[in-house]
């Protein structure tokens, strides 16, 4: 049974073809979608489980139209699970950036079948704000990178309780490492009742053992990142060892993909936001796009730069340059300069020196320009 326009009753099959279009709304327990043919009529609509069972279950049901499907669902987690799935039995599957969904369609009601609906809607009409999809390898490092964070920040949280505990019964620490070897001579003697005092011990040694895995997670970056095409570059900037190195590279995926240093620097999130209308041109404070690690990264990578005297010559270079140049709004003039470097130098220490060693070959048709890394908008 093939699909002639809207209608599903039987007829000889024409010879050319009629894309499906599906909208695909995942939750924790149901994956709903609704079926549109090429004039925007419904097919079908309904929902299965977001599981293996439930996608051939819906790959079974289009298949029956005998037609090519597109499939369009928004970027979430286990989004790229059903990407996956669903283009191993030939479909056409975009993932869209759910931000610029909700701009491109903003609704009065939402509900799981309405969004559905909505994605189909621009899958049909070929509005689908896609999103750029790493490879298994990329999607690896990035792993890699992000569970080193998450035992970092697991073994911070330790450490901050242990004070607070010491704290509670008067205790505050008396030495520069509490978990250094004066440190834990001094824990191994504590006067603290129970159950607080177990508490600090398994802490301590949660925390030994969080340290034993990260050690080992840094070694393997460290192997691994030296023959990555950008990490050696990226490690000869202040700031960056090879464990940002790392995260950045990760997060970047193929730099190819962007086609100026300025589209680089707007996917960080370390661009001001602008609201210009006639006169009016106001810079507010930074736009927060891009993947969060990436922009943690960055932050991380400038605050140690900051403590660098080569870079902090090159950040402040930077920012008398934009001054003086057309970067500087009208509006900010006003501003004092050690104000100006505050508001714009946020990434001028490590975006300034990564941009000025990044080869050329990477942007051919386009020379790189550091008006980024002086807080300008790109373009």
């Amino acid at each position: 049974m093939a699909v002639s326009g809207c209608h599903l009753w039987s007829r000889p099959r024409r010879p050319w073809n009629i894309m499906l279009h599906v909208g695909l709304d995942l939750s924790r327990r149901r994956l709903d979608f609704d079926l549109l043919c090429e004039d925007g009529s419904r097919i079908e609509r309904d929902a299965v489980a977001p599981d293996a069972d439930g996608l051939r279950r819906l790959v079974r049901r289009v298949a029956v139209y005998r037609e090519p499907v597109r499939a369009a669902i928004e970027s979430m987690n286990g989004a790229r699970y059903v990407h996956d799935e669903l283009e191993r039995s030939g479909w056409e599957v975009e993932v869209a950036d759910a931000q610029k969904v909700k701009g491109l369609a903003p609704l009065a009601s939402k509900t799981d079948r309405i969004d559905a609906w909505v994605l189909a809607e621009l899958s049909r009409r070929e509005l689908v704000p896609a999103i750029w999809l790493p490879s298994f390898e990329q999607r690896g490092e990035r792993e890699r990178a992000r569970w080193r964070l998450f035992l970092v920040r697991k073994r911070s949280s330790l450490k901050h309780r242990v004070h607070a505990q010491l704290l509670a019964f008067g205790h505050p620490c008396p030495v520069s490492d509490l978990f250094g070897r004066a440190g834990r001579e001094l824990l191994a003697r504590l006067e603290c009742p129970e159950p607080w005092r177990s508490g600090v011990l398994a802490a301590v040694g949660m925390v030994d053992d969080l340290d034993a895995q990260i050690t080992a997670i840094d070694r393997e970056l460290k192997d691994l990142g030296a023959d990555h095409r950008y990490i050696p570059l990226l490690t000869s900037v202040p700031g960056i060892a090879w464990v940002l190195g790392y995260t950045i590279a990760a997060e970047i995926g193929d730099i190819n993909r962007f086609p100026s240093p300025q589209k680089l620097c707007s996917y960080t999130g370390l661009c001001p936001h602008v609201r210009q209308s006639g006169s009016k041109d106001h810079r507010g404070g930074l736009t927060h796009a891009g993947p969060k690690y990436l922009r943690w990264a960055l932050m991380e990578a400038a605050t140690n730069a900051c403590r660098d005297p080569i870079s902090t010559t090159i950040a402040t270079s930077a920012t008398s340059d934009a001054w003086e140049s057309n970067a500087v709004p009208r509006s900010h003039r006003s501003t004092s300069r050690a104000a100006w470097r505050r508001r714009s130098g946020t990434c001028s220490p490590v975006t300034k020196p990564l941009l000025r060693q990044a080869p050329e070959a990477l942007w051919p048709h386009r020379r790189p320009s550091l008006k980024c890394a002086t807080g300008a908008m790109p373009q």
